[in-house]
């Protein structure tokens, strides 16, 4: 039993497919066939039940289908981890993000180019807490800048900054004549919110909570800027991280703080404990802790 065989046996089950599965691996299907005998005789066990119209898994195969996944996504993280001990100074860079920290972020690139001009840095969007996970876990990113507090032993999370969430509504919005606004006069008015899975709607729902409100849930929406154009079309009004908001010069918006220590966030920087990480990405992992000290 080898690796080669074990994904080849891999790719049969996920394709349902001998001939699909060996399209995709660019092999004739008669040696794919004679490879999965091959793998069944040192196993001394049948892994796959040919007498149906679908390919099913026997019980021995369903057990090393879930085994050998687990072991070529283990061997994929140990090549990448390889690669990254040979790029010493060049390479690639992959950063997951929420979208409020667009405007620190190229500060923090413009002051690593210096160093390494020679890394191409990947940007990605990656929002709810399993995401996070599934992402640095599965090798994906190299390190995730979240609002999520990630509390699990294999992955670091360190707090960068803490962020409001402030009151966004269209100006012709009678609420942009109040002194102040709380939560109770948003009452009856189009609510904006993130969609289930996100830790923003999690703490604006907690403020309406602590508050006994019940807000007027009439949009749900994953990105901000989603939420911004309709709050520019005056159909809604929407709780927004104030960090998300700078540099948005745009008169038809007005922004309203409300005071709610639930309205409070805190940014946070995500990696992996135990992922070896080339000296170069190690170093854009500092520029970004460096920065808010």
């Amino acid at each position: 039993m080898d690796l080669k065989q074990l994904n080849y046996f891999v790719a049969i089950v996920d394709h349902k497919s001998f001939s699909k599965a060996a399209q995709k691996l660019h092999i004739s299907q008669p040696s794919l066939s004679n490879a999965i005998k091959s793998l069944e005789n040192d196993l001394g066990s049948q892994i796959l039940d040919r007498n149906t119209r679908n390919i099913e898994l026997t019980e021995a195969g369903t057990i090393l289908y879930s085994k050998a996944v687990q072991l070529l996504l283990e061997m994929d993280r140990v090549k990448k981890e390889m690669d990254e001990v040979r790029l010493i100074g060049s390479g690639e860079i992959q950063l997951g993000m929420i979208e409020s920290v667009k405007h620190w972020i190229p500060k923090v690139i413009l002051q690593y180019n210096e160093d390494f001009p020679n890394m191409r840095i990947k940007l990605t969007e990656v929002l709810s807490g399993n995401d996070v996970k599934n992402s640095l876990r599965n090798y994906n990113t190299h390190a995730i800048i979240t609002n999520q507090f990630i509390q699990e032993e294999d992955i670091e999370t360190i707090p960068l900054y803490n962020e409001k969430l402030v009151l966004v509504l269209h100006e012709s919005n009678p609420l942009t004549n109040y002194p102040t606004v709380t939560l109770q006069d948003l009452v009856g008015e189009p609510f904006i919110i993130s969609s289930e899975g996100f830790q923003t709607r999690e703490d604006v729902l907690s403020a309406f909570e602590m508050e006994a409100v019940i807000p007027t849930i009439k949009y749900e929406i994953e990105r901000f800027e989603t939420a911004l154009s309709l709050v520019r079309e005056g159909i809604g009004i929407s709780l927004i991280p104030e960090n998300y908001l700078q540099a948005l010069p745009d008169n038809t918006l007005v922004t309203k703080s409300i005071d709610s220590p639930s309205l409070d966030r805190t940014v946070y920087l995500t990696y992996l404990k135990n992922r070896y990480v080339s000296p170069a990405i190690h170093g854009f992992i500092n520029k970004i802790k460096l920065f808010f000290c």
